[in-house]
């Protein structure tokens, strides 16, 4: 698995949050338009789909959960990228991608969207 990690200025808990409110999802993941679930905060097991940014709608699931801490899902039923956050401080931490070994590509798309995260962590 490859990773892609990014040190933000902001508590664990906010980091956090954007990373698993489907209503953030677009706003930081350059290749989603946007998100279909039965809630806008996931959680293990939850189930719905996405809109890719060139229009396609695929289905997801959440196959990881830990609390606080990292999530991970398949989309179309293939594993997708895992979401990690880690504690640096009061108020920095650590948001990482795991990004599948067949989709190495897909280390910029992160990039930009570890960007925006931190942008969005401001807001």
């Amino acid at each position: 698995m490859h990773r892609v990690d990014r040190i933000i200025e902001a508590p664990v808990g906010v980091a956090w949050r954007i990373l698993i409110d489907t209503r953030e999802w677009p706003r930081w993941g350059p290749s989603l338009r946007a998100v279909e679930a039965p809630s806008h905060l996931i959680g293990p097991g939850m189930r719905g789909r996405i809109q890719t940014s060139v229009g396609l709608w695929l289905p997801f699931e959440i196959t990881r959960w830990e609390p606080e801490n990292a999530w991970a899902w398949q989309v179309a039923g293939i594993d997708a990228t895992g979401h990690r956050v880690d504690p640096l401080g009061p108020s920095r931490c650590r948001v990482t991608f795991e990004i599948p070994r067949w989709a190495p590509f897909y280390g910029l798309v992160c990039d930009t969207a570890l960007r925006r995260i931190e942008a969005r962590a401001w807001f």
